[in-house]
């Protein structure tokens, strides 16, 4: 009878024990893709907004080197120089925001795009140098003040995709914080099933040798 209750309680702790090892083995699953969760958030925030970070940086560059040739005209020492000046500055911003193209976009970051483009492809692309100054008039403060205004709303598109950078950031970052969190609560379940797990153990493989012999005996 006590040799049957025994192999019982031994059966009971084997089928504890490996429930217990099963459940650490599916834990450190989870964790496993937890981490890789995380590792592709901070590879996001790196591709997608550092870097589109570092774009817009040099795309408003490009767009103030432009603003600076169109408004500071008539100081040109050579006029033949400033339409192909800005003409190199609009191809530079617009291979920069193909690259920003191809990163991860929001729905707001591609209108922003969108906006953006239009205006260096159809507003700010000056072909003729006498739209802007001639000797005999001097500069054309009208027309000037019209690209100033183009040039205005594209910083304010570049501003908007900033901003969007910052945000996104910090949602990511949110997003890694959390994972980091699981995985604490992960580590602490991890420890509370050793515990258990030790405990079975124990009593599989010892508690049968310290027991009282029975009275029959």
């Amino acid at each position: 009878m006590n040799g049957s209750g025994f192999t019982k309680r031994k059966l009971t702790a084997l089928l504890i024990v490996g429930g217990l090892l099963l459940a650490i083995y599916a834990k450190n699953l989870l964790e496993r893709k937890s981490f890789e969760g995380m590792s592709n958030t901070f590879k996001e925030v790196y591709n997608d907004r550092l870097i589109v970070e570092g774009y817009i940086f040099q795309i408003s560059e490009h767009l103030f080197t432009i603003q600076k040739l169109i408004d500071h005209c008539q100081l040109s020492a050579n006029h033949d120089d400033v339409i192909p000046q800005i003409m190199d500055n609009e191809k530079s911003i617009l291979s920069i925001v193909d690259s920003f193209e191809k990163t991860k976009l929001t729905a707001q970051e591609k209108a922003y795009l969108s906006d953006f483009k239009s205006i260096i492809v159809n507003d700010l692309n000056i072909q003729d140098y006498t739209l802007i100054y001639t000797d005999s008039a001097g500069v054309n403060t009208t027309q000037v003040r019209k690209y100033d205004e183009k040039i205005s709303l594209a910083q304010q598109d570049l501003d908007g995709l900033s901003k969007i950078q910052l945000d996104e950031g910090e949602k990511l970052i949110n997003k890694a914080n959390i994972v980091i969190n699981r995985s604490k609560l992960w580590s602490q379940f991890e420890v509370a099933l050793l515990f258990i797990l030790a405990i079975s153990i124990y009593l599989l493989l010892f508690r049968g040798k310290f027991q009282l012999p029975s009275s029959d005996s």
